[in-house]
Order: C-alpha cells, then sequence, then structure tokens
C-alpha cells in the first residue's frame, strides 16, 4: 500500500515540476479566450482592474474582482441589458504554461460555459 502512496506522490510531484507559471501571471496581460461550444475568439486585455474585451468587432469594458488566484468576478463596466450588469463569475480550473482552463456563469443562472485562455502577451 504504501508503494502505491508513494507512487502516486512521485507523479504529483514530477506533473508539476515543468510547470513554472505563477498563477498571479494572468491577473494582467493579453489573451485569447476560446469557448469550448464556439470557435470564434474573443481578445482581452486585463490590468489589475479592468479588462476589455474584443469580440465580433465590439469592444466591451468590465471590471474584474478577483476573489481568490482561482476565481475572478466581471462586471460590465457600462451595461445596456439587465444581463449585462449581471455579474459573470469565472473559476480557473487547471494551468498549463500560459494557459488555464475555465468554469463560468452568471450569477443565479443555470447558464455556464467552459473554455480555455491563452496568455499571448
Amino acid at each position: 500500500m504504501k508503494s502505491v502512496l508513494y507512487f502516486f506522490l512521485a507523479l504529483m510531484l514530477i506533473s508539476c515540476k515543468g510547470n513554472n507559471t505563477s498563477i498571479t501571471e494572468f491577473r494582467t496581460g493579453t489573451f485569447e479566450t476560446y469557448l469550448d461550444d464556439s470557435d470564434e475568439i474573443s481578445i482581452a486585455e486585463r490590468n489589475d482592474s479592468i479588462q476589455i474585451e474584443t469580440y465580433n468587432n465590439i469592444k466591451d469594458t468590465f471590471a474584474i474582482r478577483w476573489k481568490s488566484n482561482f476565481e475572478y468576478e466581471l462586471i460590465k463596466v457600462n451595461p445596456k441589458k439587465g444581463l449585462d450588469s449581471v455579474p459573470f463569475y469565472v473559476k480557473i480550473t487547471g494551468v498549463k504554461n500560459n494557459t488555464y482552463t475555465f468554469k463560468a456563469n452568471y450569477k443565479g443562472s443555470d447558464f455556464k460555459q467552459k473554455g480555455k485562455v491563452i496568455k499571448i502577451k
């Protein structure tokens, strides 16, 4: 039984060793977002408090609030519809190099999204 435990412990250490990316590196920069159910890409530029996202040649500005290293909330700065004023919660589910996977949803909604974000700058 101990050998199985040691095997899994060694496997975890080896899998973490090659990933030199700190989760905090995703708080600022330029990113491409790919949703699991879509072929389209959005581009986002993010600083410590604002995210400007371009999707289908439309720019939107969001206030970003980090709840933890793996969770953040986006709120549209100038909402035009009721849904635009609802917070959008993002939970980072995995990190590898300059990429993270996520699950996201609107507050109080069953609508869920999954996708991948790649830091390009």
